[in-house]
């Protein structure tokens, strides 16, 4: 029932987007790097080009990567930490993964939003670009659903602990079967938007232990980054 019930305020949260937002002030839009991004032209693009299944998981985990960093520095004062909006400005997470939310996202980003004389939200399009404006958009879509993360941490605790375990002592340590019970966790963890995978901390550490396998210390302080932020 409760996940019913957020969905039911996502959507008002979206239909009221038009309305809900609170002044940006005179905090200056800050560049990002999107070196390494393929670039998208000069003609703005209709649709995220840095999904997955267009340009493959190195290109879509970077801009992931670089979109956290925009938003962070761009957006996070009004939209809330890690896409979490507080109520006061829409929460962008919900913001469907798909042509419709791709055409709300991209008005907003390029051109802004004045209500009554008020600057509520600067035009990012002309100051920080294209590559940047899908950046942000796959990070904000990939963001995982917190309640599913409530109901998960118990066990990411627990794999922290047993991961900073073996950093001490790695013998009998089984690797293969912790890369797999992270998949399992990591696929059970849905985004509110719809795009089929979330960036969830679950889903890095099981690729960190993958790309490297001794890496026991860097899957563990992941884990301990991630679900920090999420609480």
């Amino acid at each position: 029932m409760k996940y019913v019930i957020k969905t039911l305020v996502g959507a008002g949260l979206i239909l009221g987007m038009a309305t809900a937002a609170v002044p940006h002030g005179d905090v200056a839009p800050q560049p990002v790097d999107t070196s390494g991004l393929p670039e998208t032209g000069e003609e703005w693009l209709l649709e995220n080009p840095y999904r997955a299944d267009k340009v493959g998981e190195e290109v879509w985990q970077a801009a992931i990567d670089i979109g956290a960093s925009g938003y962070n520095q761009n957006c996070a004062r009004c939209h809330g930490l890690e896409a979490v909006s507080g109520g006061l400005a829409p929460d962008l997470r919900f913001l469907e993964a798909e042509d419709w939310g791709d055409e709300w996202y991209l008005e907003r980003y390029i051109h802004g939003y004045t209500q009554n004389g008020v600057t509520r939200m600067p035009a990012f399009g002309d100051l920080l670009g294209q590559e940047a404006a899908w950046a942000i958009r796959t990070y904000v879509e990939t963001r995982p659903d917190d309640l599913i993360m409530e109901e998960v941490s118990p066990e990411l605790k627990e794999i922290r602990d047993q991961l900073m375990a073996w950093q001490a002592d790695p013998s009998g340590a089984d690797v293969d079967a912790m890369i797999d019970k992270l998949d399992e966790i990591a696929s059970g963890i849905e985004t509110l938007s719809g795009a089929p995978v979330a960036d969830s901390v679950a889903f890095r550490a099981s690729r960190v232990l993958t790309e490297d396998k001794a890496d026991f210390k860097k899957a563990a302080e992941t884990l301990t980054i991630g679900l920090s932020a999420a609480n």
